[in-house]
């Protein structure tokens, strides 16, 4: 067989152009990956450590991020943040003498603010989904007190596991409260 100096180039041609385009596609996996890991923080590994799968896992965060952008997220108005940090502060009121029914309440209110700034709540794992989106160091802590705060017994947790729990919630609801408040909307017009 009689192989041509043309032949030889055309074919080295092709090998490279494959070559380059294996090492494209890495590099653009390889990108992704960097993205995605430093958007959802260590809520990038429960998924990977779920799906048992990078590329699949990496597609559930990807159709997360594309999920929670379909939604119509809007700031609270004054008198809806008004009363919601109003009902926060009888929850944890509360806490001292029936902390698990504080924590059941700070849970519902919780899902209600979620409600009223525009994400959908039937679903707890849609849920979760959404806020790890936008409050990924976050979603960890809620699921861990939505787990608390759905059990029937209080002798299924500490009242220091509650308290740790009710903390984690504080801070969800704080940063639900005050990322598009429609006061924070106006100051920044304001700069």
């Amino acid at each position: 067989m009689n192989i041509t100096n043309p032949t030889l180039v055309i074919l080295g041609a092709v090998v490279l152009l494959v070559l380059l385009v294996v090492i494209g596609m890495a590099m653009v996996r390889q990108r992704r990956t960097k993205r995605l890991q430093g958007q959802f923080g260590s809520e990038y590994e429960r998924t990977l450590k779920k799906m048992g799968d990078r590329r699949e896992a990496e597609s559930d965060l990807e159709e997360r991020i594309a999920h929670v952008n379909t939604l119509n997220i809007r700031p609270l108005t004054a008198e809806e943040a008004n009363r919601y940090a109003l009902e926060w502060q009888d929850v944890q009121r509360e806490f001292v003498d029936e902390p698990l029914l504080s924590l059941q309440k700070a849970d519902r209110l919780i899902r209600e603010v979620m409600k009223a700034r525009g994400y959908p709540v039937e679903d707890f794992e849609l849920r979760v989904a959404d806020i790890s989106v936008n409050y990924p160091e976050l979603v960890a802590d809620y699921r861990g007190m939505h787990r608390i705060a759905i059990k029937e017994a209080p002798d299924n947790a500490t009242t220091e596991e509650m308290r740790q729990a009710m903390v984690h919630g504080r801070t969800l609801f704080e940063n639900l409260m005050r990322q598009g408040s429609e006061e924070e909307i106006h100051d920044k017009e304001k700069i």
